[in-house]
C-alpha cells in the first residue's frame, strides 16, 4: 500500500503547489469594474464590394441581391428587374464594441462576417453601414478595406484552407458619432463590481479603502458589489479617488474549484482543494489478441499445396504494479496531485477518480464540469 504522507508546510505557506498565504496581493483595479463605466456592443448589416468572385451568389443569396439592388439605387441606377450575376458582392454582419466615453469622432476597430454563401473576403472592402446599439440608435459608421487572416484555394480535384477566409477585421474602420452620456464627476456613490464574487474579497476591499481614506466610506453590500461615498474632498474630482481606490492592493479570495473539460481532459484545480483520508486505487485489465498467420510449405516434389498457418497470441495486463494509495486528511493541491500521479493515473483516469472522491464526501472542493 502507497501513502501519501502529509506536510504541514502547506499550512505555513511553503510547498503547496501555489503562491503563499498573505503573499499575493493584486491590485483593485484588476479585482473590480466600475459600475456604469463599460462597452457597449454596436452591430450593422453591410455589403463587402471588390471581391475576386469569391462573393455570394445572388441566386442563392436573395438578400444580397436585394441589398445591391437597394444601395445602387439610392445612388441612381435603377436595376429593378435585370438579372445580376456578379460575383464580387458579400452580405456582411458588421460587429464593433464601443468603449467607455468614446468621443464623437473616435476610431475603432469593427469585425465583418460574411452572412450567405462567400468562400472568402479577401481583398474586400466594406461599404458605409450605420452600427446600431441595443436601443436601435445609431452609434458609429463603418467603412474601409478588410484584413483576412486565412485563405481559401481549391483547383478541380482538391481545396485548401486556412484559417476562417469568411471573417475579417478592419483596424480603426468604424467612425464614432454619436456618445452615450455618462456624468461620472458628478456621482455622490461609486459602486465597484467585483469580476469575481466572494464575500472574502468585497470585504477586503471594502477595508482597504477604509484603511485609505476613511472609516465607513465603503461597505460591501453583497458578494459582488462594493459602495463607495465619495467624501467631501473628492466631490467634483471623482478621477483623483478612483486612481487613488485602484491602486490599492487586497488578497483574493476564492472558493475551492476544480474545473474539468472532459473533451480535451484537462484539469484545473485551485489552491484551496482538500481531502479527507481516502483510499484510491486505479487499474485495469488490459486483453491484447495479435494474429501472425504462418505459411506452411510442402516438401520439395510433393503433390501438396502451400497453407497458410494462424497463430494467436494473447496477453494479459492486470496493472500489478498499481496499487491501493491512501491520501490523508488535509492534503494540499501538490500532494493530491503528486499522490495521484505515484500510481499512474493519467489525465482522463484522474477525471474519474476526482468525481468519485467527491462522490464519497471526501473532497472538500466544487466540480465545474465544462
Amino acid at each position: 500500500m502507497q501513502t501519501v504522507s502529509v506536510s504541514k508546510r502547506a499550512f505555513a505557506g511553503e510547498d503547496d503547489g501555489g503562491p503563499s498565504r498573505g503573499g499575493v496581493q493584486s491590485r483593485i483595479k484588476d479585482l473590480t469594474d466600475i459600475e456604469g463605466v463599460r462597452e457597449n456592443q454596436l452591430v450593422g448589416y453591410g455589403l463587402v464590394v471588390g471581391l475576386n468572385g469569391t462573393g455570394d451568389s445572388l441566386n442563392a443569396a436573395p438578400f444580397t441581391r436585394q441589398s445591391l439592388q437597394s444601395m445602387l439605387e439610392r445612388l441612381g441606377v435603377n436595376t429593378r428587374g435585370q438579372t445580376l450575376r456578379t460575383k464580387n458582392v458579400a452580405a456582411v454582419m458588421v460587429t464593433a464594441n464601443l468603449p467607455p466615453f468614446g468621443t464623437q469622432g473616435t476610431r475603432i476597430d469593427v469585425t465583418v462576417s460574411a452572412l450567405g454563401d462567400s468562400t472568402s473576403l479577401q481583398g474586400g472592402t466594406l461599404i458605409v453601414t450605420p452600427l446600431m446599439g441595443a436601443d436601435g440608435e445609431v452609434y458609429a459608421v463603418g467603412q474601409g478595406s478588410v484584413a483576412v487572416i486565412g485563405f481559401n484555394a481549391q483547383g478541380e480535384a482538391a481545396q485548401v484552407v486556412r484559417g476562417v477566409p469568411t471573417t475579417g477585421r478592419i483596424s480603426n474602420g468604424g467612425l464614432i458619432e454619436r456618445e452615450i452620456p455618462f456624468a461620472l464627476n458628478n456621482l455622490t456613490t461609486v459602486r465597484l463590481a467585483l469580476r469575481n464574487p466572494d464575500l472574502t474579497t468585497a470585504r477586503r476591499v471594502a477595508g482597504a479603502i477604509n484603511a485609505f481614506i476613511g472609516s465607513g466610506v465603503a461597505e460591501p453590500i453583497d458578494p459582488s458589489t462594493v459602495t463607495v461615498q465619495v467624501p467631501k474632498q473628492y466631490h467634483g474630482n471623482i478621477v483623483q479617488l478612483l486612481t487613488e481606490v485602484e491602486q490599492l492592493k487586497v488578497e483574493p479570495d476564492q472558493l475551492a474549484k476544480i474545473v474539468i473539460d472532459e473533451r480535451s481532459g484537462i484539469i484545473v484545480m485551485g489552491q484551496d482543494v482538500r481531502v479527507s483520508t481516502v483510499a484510491v486505487a486505479q487499474g485495469n485489465l488490459t486483453v491484447t489478441i495479435t494474429e501472425s498467420p504462418m505459411a506452411s510449405q510442402p516438401e520439395p516434389f510433393s503433390d501438396g499445396e502451400t497453407v497458410v498457418t494462424p497463430r494467436t497470441d494473447i496477453t494479459v495486463d492486470t496493472d500489478k504494479e498499481r496499487r491501493l494509495a491512501v491520501l490523508k486528511e488535509g492534503v494540499n493541491l501538490r500532494q493530491l496531485v503528486d499522490g495521484l500521479n505515484a500510481i499512474g493515473v493519467g489525465p482522463r483516469d484522474l477525471i474519474a477518480i476526482l468525481q468519485a472522491i467527491k462522490a464519497a464526501g471526501a473532497l472538500q472542493a466544487e466540480i465545474e464540469v465544462m
